[in-house]
């Protein structure tokens, strides 16, 4: 099945746009009555086309867009789309001040750009004659069409650190999305920001594991240990399994738990693709980290003001009640609500995993 391409912004403008003053041009009001039925539009609330808020648009501006329609004989639709700005993709900045700021960028490469608009906004202000400041929008384009983007400090440590800062700088990162539900898990341990106390009256903090499926964003099992070893590692992959089927192939870091002969033969044996990061380059598992940031930023802070966290009974593989795996979910920063949620995406999207039929064979 294609994939039906996405339509850009000033088509969903254009389409939208033509849908408020379409009943105006199919069935014409009466002579007389063209004022009353645009009123009428101006008094409606609309579904902005962008982010799905309501909306209401003035009898002007809904009697611009009708004119501009109707006027057009070839195309009523595309001439209703938003007007490219002529300096479109220019930045302009002076010139003393263009300089000034690639100085300050070769002394300080370090800095964040809002931390470089900063220090400019405070030297224009000692010296005018360097022209008037713009926005921090169009500093920060300007840096970055000039290649004037942020660099990473240089860890100071191992000698891998150092060989995947170099890395990072300079490769060109792109993101990346599975095109199937299935295709590719992430997998990835993490230390809760929380201390539990055991039943030995012992402050232990808990290690979680997760499991995401890269194209639908849902967390197929998530579960806490007390430690990271390969018998928990294949047991919550185990549990993942039989809940969601086989996945085509798992992407995890190079954890001595995610690297052990157990484990690597059974995803071996059950036709499962190992996929490693590269060494110290977390952000190529940046879609678990972002899991991570979800579950502290939503599940950990509303336990925040609980004093003791008691784990009860004898020690266990689930320390305390995990929230089910569709509600500890990791959204794109950008998603916006009208989009569907991961357990929808991944019940009626594309399937490449396989059955939950076979049953995993780790050596444990």
């Amino acid at each position: 099945m294609t994939k039906q391409p996405t339509p850009s912004t000033a088509t969903v403008w254009a389409r939208f746009r033509f849908s408020v003053i379409g009943s105006l041009l199919s069935a014409p009001p009466p002579h007389g009555e063209l004022k009353a039925a645009i009123q009428s539009l101006a008094e409606k609330i609309w579904t902005h086309p962008v982010t799905g808020r309501d909306v209401q648009y003035a009898a002007t501006t809904i009697e611009r867009w009708y004119y501009k329609a109707r006027n057009e004989q070839e195309d009523p639709v595309r001439v209703l789309q938003r007007a490219v700005r002529k300096d479109s993709g220019k930045v302009s900045l002076g010139s003393k001040l263009a300089e000034h700021l690639r100085r300050q960028y070769r002394d300080h490469p370090h800095w964040s750009y809002q931390l470089q608009y900063d220090n400019l906004a405070s030297t224009v202000k000692a010296d005018p004659s360097l022209a008037a400041l713009c926005s921090y929008s169009t500093v920060k384009r300007f840096m970055q069409t000039h290649g004037m983007v942020r660099k990473r400090r240089r860890p100071k440590g191992r000698p891998g650190e150092e060989r995947a800062a170099r890395r990072r700088e300079n490769r060109e990162i792109r993101s990346y999305e599975s095109e199937y539900v299935g295709s590719l898990w992430h997998l990835d341990f993490h230390h809760g920001s929380l201390k539990v106390l055991t039943h030995a009256g012992q402050w232990q903090r808990p290690i979680a594991l997760g499991i995401l499926d890269d194209h639908s964003r849902l967390c197929c099992h998530l579960q806490w240990y007390f430690s990271e070893t390969a018998e928990d590692l294949v047991h919550g992959f185990s549990q993942a399994i039989q809940k969601r089927g086989l996945p085509r192939a798992l992407l995890t870091d190079n954890g001595a738990a995610m690297v052990s002969e157990e484990f690597t033969e059974g995803l071996l044996s059950l036709g499962i693709v190992h996929e490693k990061t590269l060494p110290y380059s977390p952000y190529q598992n940046g879609k678990q980290e972002r899991l991570w940031a979800t579950m502290e930023g939503r599940l950990m802070e509303m336990l925040e003001g609980v004093a003791r966290l008691l784990v009860h009974g004898p020690p266990c593989r689930r320390p305390w009640h995990v929230p089910a795996p569709s509600d500890i979910i990791s959204r794109r920063p950008t998603q916006c609500a009208l989009e569907p949620q991961p357990a929808m995406l991944y019940s009626h999207s594309l399937r490449a995993s396989g059955g939950i039929g076979r049953r995993a064979r780790f050596r444990v």
